[in-house]
């Protein structure tokens, strides 16, 4: 059986591809399309949609955050303390989740401030989540 937190890990990095996966499906469908030629994407999109822009911008928060917040699932999982992830994994998750559907939804001040909420949660839970790990292996 599978902890909340090795599902929420697969779940952070599912979110992340799905994401490239949506903005490479976009971009082929622009070269194929004839819009836009294969060797003019910029990483950031600049040069495309205000959507596709977003888009390109909410896959980089989840790529950076992994790292981070993913890291942290791994060391819980592999040192056999996912008892201390386990509860806030799923709303990890959601947080980053809503994070980055706010972020391709809307730019407008509320979004933004609304997004920023979503982050602080998930930066709350990892500082959380650090302490109790290095307390549990001080103690050890």
């Amino acid at each position: 059986m599978s902890s909340p937190t090795a599902v929420a890990l697969t779940g952070l990095i599912a979110w992340t591809l799905l994401l490239l996966l949506w903005m490479e499906a976009v971009r082929s469908a622009l070269v194929v399309g004839g819009r836009v030629p294969a060797n003019q994407f910029r990483p950031d999109n600049a040069n495309l949609s205000p959507f596709m822009q977003r888009l390109a911008r909410a896959h980089a928060n989840c790529t950076e955050g992994l790292p981070i917040f993913g890291g942290l699932m791994l060391v819980a999982l592999a040192t056999g303390r996912a008892d201390v992830t386990d509860g806030l994994a799923p709303v990890l998750l959601g947080a980053r989740v809503v994070q980055s559907s706010i972020h391709l939804a809307s730019l407008s001040v509320v979004a933004v401030h609304l997004r920023f909420t979503a982050f602080a949660v998930q930066m709350g839970i990892a500082v959380y989540w650090s302490w109790r790990l290095l307390a549990a292996y001080a103690a050890a």
